[in-house]
Order: structure tokens, then sequence, then C-alpha cells
């Protein structure tokens, strides 16, 4: 069966509303402040198109966040690709993008956690950076479970806590970076 073609206009609309969101989410600090209207105004469509795309608020904010996340993933795969890093480095970088990524993206994090996208384990994009660092992981001398390892070492990257840590305890993000670095050391010993 042929895939069908998005007509024009709903392509049009679809990156609109991904850009209006996407900037109003950017510039707030509460994930409560921004509504479907104000992304339906700044987009300049109906509100029933935001929820005949989307469903309804969380299938926005899902939206949003795989659009941000669709460079970052491509430049992962073709550094995986490339093979010019060692595995353990692969896993590195892989956690400190997904690191830098959650601390320019926290607000956006939190409104998906209060709109009803509170498990990252459920997250679309979760399986992937998962099974991603998995196989960096199977790599890793030292390293017997990759599949545990991967879930432990991604639940530190948590969005929760790094706004926590940012936000409230007023961590500084190059210092949370370091952190990172060493608590990966220790996970894998310094090999």
């Amino acid at each position: 069966m042929a895939q069908r073609t998005e007509r024009a206009d709903a392509l049009r609309n679809r990156e609109a509303v991904l850009a209006a969101a996407d900037a109003l989410f950017a510039r707030s600090s509460s994930p409560h402040s921004v509504s479907m209207d104000d992304i339906a105004e700044a987009a300049g469509v109906g509100k029933g198109t935001l929820f005949r795309r989307f469903g309804d608020r969380a299938g926005l904010i899902s939206a949003v966040i795989a659009s941000r996340l669709e460079p970052l993933q491509q430049a992962a795969q073709e550094a995986q690709d490339a093979g010019r890093s060692s595995p353990r480095q692969r896993v590195m970088d892989l956690l400190d993008a997904s690191l830098r990524f959650k601390v320019e993206n926290r607000h956006l994090m939190s409104a998906a956690e209060h709109a009803g996208l509170s498990s990252p384990y459920q997250a679309g994009h979760y399986g992937w950076w998962h099974e991603t660092l998995r196989l960096a992981l199977d790599h890793v001398p030292g390293v017997h479970d990759a599949d545990f390892t991967a879930h432990a070492l991604l639940a530190a990257i948590r969005a929760d806590l790094v706004a926590h840590l940012i936000d409230d305890q007023e961590m500084a993000p190059e210092d949370l970076r370091a952190s990172l670095a060493a608590y990966i050391d220790n996970v894998l010993g310094t090999g």
C-alpha cells in the first residue's frame, strides 16, 4: 500500500504549531502557563487543528520534544556510524548530549511531566536513547549487564533531577556535566 503524502497546508500547519509551541515553552518557566489556546493563537490555527493533529496537550508536547531531539539523534547516529571513538567515549558523548538537551529543555520536559508523560520509560525517545546506549555499553570492557547499566545511567539524568539540581539547588550546568562524567567513570571504572 502506498504511503499517503501529507497535504502542503497540513504540513505547514504542523510546522507552525510545533514552532509556536517550541517558542512558547522555551520562554516559559512554568509548564502550566502555556495553554493550547496560546499555542493555537501563536501558530495562527484553530484550537481544533491542534486536537485533530496531536490528540491532546501530551501529544503536542511529545511532538515538540521529538522535533527537538531529531537533530541530536541524527548526529549521535552519524557519530556512531563513523566509529571514530571508542565505545566508552560513545557512552560519555551520548549521556553528555542527553544531559545538555535536558538542561536546555528542562521547562519543556517539565511540561511533559505535568501533561501526563511522567514516566520517561513510556516516551518514544527513551527507547531510542536506551538502545543506542546499550549498544555502546555492550562493547565497553567490564560492563556485565549493558541493558540495566543503560537504564541506570539514564536515570542519573532524569529531567526532574536535572531541573531540581539546576533550578532548586542552583547547580551550574557545567558542574552538572562534570559530575555526570565522574559518575560515569565510577560506574564504568577508569579503564
